[in-house]
């Protein structure tokens, strides 16, 4: 289908804005003749050896309503001892793409699938991310499964990584699951078991847990949102806020728990990995300017706990407001990157997450850096040796950083275009808006409803990252993505 607006191919666009931004979206005939290939003779999925056979259990994922390119399923089992064991099931998309074959090559050099709104571009072939190696209901599937238990605390107690043929009983959606965990009528596969509806509520209580846990930590009770275009056949006739709910924080935690749990056990084996780690804030300084501006009190060095403190006060003072305040939060603490960790050096840890020992391994239908952790993973799983050289690592650390950051702009480009697209009917309007840049030759802000970010054309002076202003749209452009707001 082609989105599109009256004077605008939103889709062509998107692919300009990604080869301007260094992606090339256009699989090469070596990644196509590989895909076809291995449609012809794919990976054998039967258990046996060291693959055990877990098709019998409940297995459930809960993703966007559209999405197809399934990394994750997840099964939790309640134990005589008050612990819960959580299971976890990683596509196994190694099976099916060796290392330094076309489409690794393509992968690693992408590094990431880029979501514009308008048009997805796979970091793998489609065949295999929304196909053979997504985790699709009613489908046998080779996986790579964490394994960890929750005590009654929110703590893990101990963990196992091994392989399993699954089988994913309820591909659920977060909209579905959220208002239902909210307390809204069940959705029709949560309505029609009983099973699934203890499974899921079960997976719930122990996500809390974790959660309460990581903030007694000092993890960033942060609120974000992202914008949803909405389409009129292949016109895109507004915008809305997508939210996260109970559903989308049930997975979140998950997968912090497993990610966590394979970098303790890639430590303890003394094998250099690949982290995704936050640095200590760029701006404390502002940040602490801006807790004193709501009545808060911050130290004077980077203290997690103590920013969380002051959120968790300004969520409850002020919840219609506390997504602002998030977001400037955000950019404040500056972008993730991704660092390789050898044996027995000081974890660097995530400040917004609370966890020191953080690698990225639940995505690798999407994200590069989740391939070659699983391999690493599966090298230990099968007493072999590491697949990577440190030069290796670096080297791709460094790319999954670059791309990453590359793929955060394009993003944002797209989101502009949609937005320009949307708003150009509504050119004259006023509304609230919060300064989320400030640098020497631009001031940008972001209007609250909905989430809409552009250029402060005029009465930008005096202003800094965080304040509240009243703006008026002055125009749009949505060939160039530019939204300009006037300082009312």
């Amino acid at each position: 289908m082609s989105h599109s607006s009256s004077d605008i191919d939103l889709r062509a666009v998107a692919e300009q804005v990604m080869r301007g931004r260094g992606f090339d979206p256009r699989f090469p005939t070596e990644v196509q003749k590989q895909v076809s290939t291995i449609q012809q003779h794919p990976p054998v999925v039967t258990p046996g050896g060291n693959i055990r056979d877990l098709r019998n259990l409940l297995w459930s994922s809960i993703d966007n309503d559209d999405s197809r390119d399934l990394d994750q399923i997840e099964v939790a089992e309640q134990l005589p001892d008050g612990t819960v064991r959580i299971l976890v099931g990683i596509a196994d998309v190694d099976a099916f793409v060796p290392k330094n074959s076309p489409i690794d090559v393509y992968a690693g050099r992408e590094t990431t699938t880029v979501y514009t709104g308008v048009r997805v571009f796979p970091m793998l072939p489609e065949p295999l991310s929304t196909g053979i190696t997504s985790l699709l209901e009613g489908e046998d599937r080779l996986s790579v499964v964490t394994e960890y238990k929750v005590n009654a605390a929110g703590q893990i107690e101990g963990s196992d990584v091994y392989r399993a043929v699954v089988r994913n009983k309820a591909q659920l959606a977060y909209s579905a699951v959220g208002g239902w965990l909210e307390g809204a009528t069940a959705a029709d596969k949560i309505a029609s078991s009983t099973d699934l509806q203890a499974q899921v509520r079960l997976q719930d209580q122990v996500a809390q847990k974790l959660r309460e846990q990581r903030f007694a930590h000092g993890a960033l009770n942060i609120e974000s949102t992202e914008l949803r275009p909405i389409f009129s056949g292949d016109q895109v006739v507004g915008i809305a806020d997508r939210e996260k709910n109970r559903a989308s924080n049930l997975i979140e935690e998950l997968m912090i728990a497993a990610n966590a749990s394979v970098a303790r056990m890639l430590e303890s084996k003394k094998m250099a990995s690949i982290r995704r780690v936050v640095k200590t804030p760029e701006r404390w300084d502002r940040i602490v300017e801006l807790a004193s501006e709501h009545g808060g009190h911050l130290p004077a060095q980077p203290d997690a706990k103590a920013l969380n403190d002051f959120l968790i006060q300004r969520k409850a003072a002020d919840p219609d407001h506390f997504a602002d305040v998030s977001l400037t939060v955000v950019k404040l603490m500056g972008p993730g990157e991704y660092v390789v960790e050898h044996p027995g050096e000081t974890p660097i840890g995530h400040f917004g997450l609370a966890v020191q020992d953080y690698t990225h391994s639940t995505a690798p239908n999407r994200r590069f850096a989740d391939i070659v952790t699983q391999r690493l993973v599966k090298s230990l799983v099968a007493g072999a040796t590491t697949p990577y050289s440190d030069s290796e690592l670096s080297s791709i650390a460094q790319n999954c950083t670059e791309k990453q950051d590359a793929a955060r702009r394009v993003e944002r480009d797209m989101s502009k275009r949609i937005a320009a697209v949307a708003l150009k009917r509504r050119i004259g309007e006023s509304f609230d808006a919060i300064v989320t840049g400030n640098k020497p030759h631009a001031t940008f802000v972001r209007v609250l409803r909905p989430h809409v970010e552009g250029m402060l054309v005029s009465g930008q002076k005096g202003l800094d990252v965080g304040d509240r202003v009243r703006v008026r749209l002055v125009n749009t452009d949505p060939q160039r993505g530019y939204i300009d707001f006037a300082r009312q």
